[in-house]
């Protein structure tokens, strides 16, 4: 994945359901064929643009243990 200079229009951000509360996330957005990532402490900050297949492939290897410590 590899961030993309990318303007970043009105869109309604969201949160994981699972955020602890301790402005320590990310947000996620979904605007014009792409899923656009930003940090939560810094909204007005630099946004990161992925393709939508690039995404789910990220969430569906978080969601099997694809980034687990192997410790």
């Amino acid at each position: 994945m590899s961030p993309m200079d990318v303007e970043v229009p009105a869109v309604n951000w969201r949160k994981a359901g699972r955020s602890v509360g301790n402005g320590a996330c990310v947000e996620v957005a979904s605007a014009s064929a792409r899923v656009l990532v930003r940090d939560s402490v810094n909204p007005s900050g630099t946004a990161i643009a992925y393709a939508p297949e690039a995404w789910q492939a990220f969430i569906g290897s978080t969601k099997t243990g694809g980034f687990d410590s192997l410790s």
